[in-house]
């Protein structure tokens, strides 16, 4: 199953939205439109070009133009040169998109004007996500998380003794989806990690520039210890674990270490759970 908008209902409830959703892609247009400086065949020596601003929505690229803009039409390069699609432009018209959705290659893409079969103006804009883990904790250390929307209530003696969550943030120009969450190291049961995407009941979660999503888990990596865990006692056990989050786009694996201790009776259900950064 997948979810490209995980936290806006509580049936899915996998994202929150820590940004707006709209980042503008800087350093595309200088002041006069373009991409160059004034007179290079690019830009419109009154300031007045016909692309105004492009921009990020969710997973769409927009491109607005000016009222005055004398275009029919804006093509979109890849960086490798080939097309990834055209828009007539309507008279009238001061706004075209592009759906990228997770399905692009990260790089500068070009932005290109047209009359007929001339290039009115030429512009480039970076499309690249960047996710960062930003924080991972437990049921018992945050019951403010919305538990009861991702599992349902009648989960939520089963979740609290085992689930987390890892909080991601998309810091970069496009749109990312992660699609495998794991845990490894010294947590109590790493044997179940991941449990099929290691998220719960999705196969991929997809985030925005701009935006922070709770990623919840699928398996029980601090439930009952397994025998190649580290449980509870209590002298207190302590480790590191490492939180590994696969992404589709970039195709890389972003890691992040904590620090853990585990301190109380043998048995996990009643065990404090301390995690900081390593």
């Amino acid at each position: 199953m997948t979810r490209n908008h995980p936290h806006i209902s509580r049936r899915t409830a996998l994202r929150t939205v820590a940004g707006a959703a709209l980042v503008s892609v800087a350093g595309c247009l200088n002041d006069n439109g373009g991409s160059g400086p004034p007179g290079d065949g690019t830009t419109s020596p009154d300031g007045k070009g016909p692309l105004t601003r492009i921009a990020v929505e969710g997973t769409t690229l927009v491109v607005e133009l000016s009222e005055e803009a004398d275009i029919d039409q804006v093509n979109l390069i890849q960086p490798n040169g080939e097309l990834f699609g055209k828009r007539d432009v309507a008279a009238g018209a001061q706004q075209v998109s592009f759906e990228i959705s997770t399905a692009y290659a990260p790089g500068e893409y070009r932005v290109l004007a047209l009359k007929g079969e001339e290039t009115v103006v030429e512009t480039t804009t970076e499309l690249r996500p960047e996710i960062q883990i930003q924080d991972v904790g437990l049921y018992r250390n945050n019951p403010d998380k919305p538990w009861d929307e991702v599992y349902g209530e009648s989960e939520t003696d089963r979740i609290k003794n085992g689930e987390a969550f890892v909080t991601v943030e998309n810091t970069g120009s496009g749109p990312e989806a992660i699609t495998e969450l794991i845990f490894s190291g010294d947590v109590p049961n790493p044997i179940e990690n991941p449990r099929g995407s290691g998220m719960h009941e999705t196969d991929r979660v997809v985030i925005s520039p701009g935006e922070t999503a709770d990623l919840f888990s699928n398996s029980f990596p601090f439930g009952s210890e397994s025998e190649d865990g580290m449980g509870c006692s209590p002298d207190g056990n302590s480790g590191q674990f490492t939180v590994i989050v696969e992404t589709q786009v970039s195709g890389n694996r972003v890691t992040s270490t904590y620090n853990v201790q585990y301190s109380g009776s043998d048995e996990m259900t009643d065990c404090e759970v301390t995690i900081t950064e390593a």
